[in-house]
């Protein structure tokens, strides 16, 4: 097991288009980070030029102590002792499972007697005993995967990497393998580096997730820290669905196409400050009511809560609605209970110290 050192990476390619730029980012041992962000954020690039496909063009990457990726440096893939798994699994079809599993040994000369044992001792982690000589078409998707993933560990990798892994498969069985990797990355200490576009499975199963965008980290943190407290309106969009309201922010009162919300100054960060900006609002902090301020658009049931989209003097809120739920068309009032103000003068990716605090609205 190893920790991941990212310092100042950056990478441009040979046309000038910026892939990373800025990249510092220290995984610990045994951490499980998850990368996100939209298309074309940059979450693959980084993910490759950590496993070796890709050379950096500033910056330095570090396995443990080893440097392993710089300007001028570049340690071959299959030198890093990584373990990789991609969305299509690429089990070879003519070989049973035992000798899918067994390859990455027999490529480093591994005796036959202990490869034997350890082939036993992930096929039995991931849950395939029984399964040594079957063929791999005749298993399921999901199996296969879980063939893919024990290859990818059974040379005990420095560090696993996991790009969109999962994404190729049906809920239920997504889900249920989110369960069983996370048990099985934990119980074997593993480093995890995983890509993916699905963010409740990065929030579910990371201790860490870092959010790119345009090639640059927009905020790195825990779950309940992103979700809580996105550094911009954009993180704030992007993994919670929050919606943006923007205006102007005087004494203690924001407005924003003819809404007038009140802040308590006291609690944005320094005391909160007048001039342009936004504020963020997520959608569990909005309350509908009776009453005729503005309609309901959307109305979708959800096991967590009905997901309802209202128009409100031409904005578009998003909430998260417990009990009954609202009927397309219908007329109600909007409550925000909580917003969080994002001056103009920050950049998007902020820095922690800049982070815009949580203010408490009466709309």
């Amino acid at each position: 097991m190893s920790s991941v050192t990212l310092s100042d990476v950056g990478l441009t390619y040979p046309d000038g288009t910026v892939g990373l730029s800025g990249i510092d980012l220290a995984i610990a041992d045994g951490e499980f980070v998850a990368l996100v962000g939209p298309s074309g954020s940059g979450k693959t690039t980084l993910l490759r030029a950590i496993a070796g496909f890709l050379r950096p063009t500033s910056g330095s990457i570090h396995l443990g102590d080893s440097l392993v990726a710089d300007a001028s440096t570049l340690v071959a893939p299959e030198k890093r002792e990584l373990g990789m798994v991609f969305q299509q699994h690429a089990v070879w079809p003519h070989w049973s499972v035992e000798r899918n599993i067994a390859y990455p040994l027999r490529l480093a000369g591994v005796p036959k007697v202990e490869r034997r044992a350890r082939v036993d001792e992930v096929m039995a982690l991931v849950g395939l005993e029984g399964f040594e000589k079957r063929n791999p078409t005749t298993l399921s998707g999901g199996q296969r995967q879980r063939v893919a993933l024990a290859r990818a560990i059974v040379g005990r990798p420095r560090v696993l990497l996991l790009d969109e892994a999962l994404s190729a498969l049906d809920e239920p069985l997504r889900d249920k393998l989110r369960l069983e990797l996370q048990t099985l990355t934990r119980s074997i200490g593993l480093t995890v580096v995983h890509v993916t576009h699905d963010r409740d499975e990065a929030l579910a199963l990371a201790d860490r997730v870092v959010v790119l965008d345009a090639g640059r980290i927009q905020q790195v943190g825990t779950p309940p820290e992103l979700v809580s407290s996105p550094v911009s309106p954009s993180v704030a969009t992007f993994l919670s669905d929050a919606t943006i309201f923007t205006g102007r922010l005087l004494a203690d009162v924001f407005s924003a196409a003819g809404h007038e919300c009140r802040v308590d100054a006291a609690l944005l960060e320094g005391g909160g400050s007048d001039g342009d900006g936004s504020i963020a609002v997520l959608p569990e902090d909005v309350t509908l009511t009776p009453g005729a301020g503005a309609v309901v658009m959307s109305s979708l049931y959800g096991r967590g809560g009905n997901d309802v989209v209202v128009d409100w003097k031409g904005i578009a809120v998003r909430c998260r609605v417990s009990g009954r739920r609202p009927l397309v068309g219908e007329s109600v009032d909007v409550r925000i209970a909580r917003a969080m103000f994002y001056p103009s003068r920050l950049p998007a990716a902020a820095d922690a110290h800049d982070r815009a605090a949580a203010g408490r609205l009466q709309g």
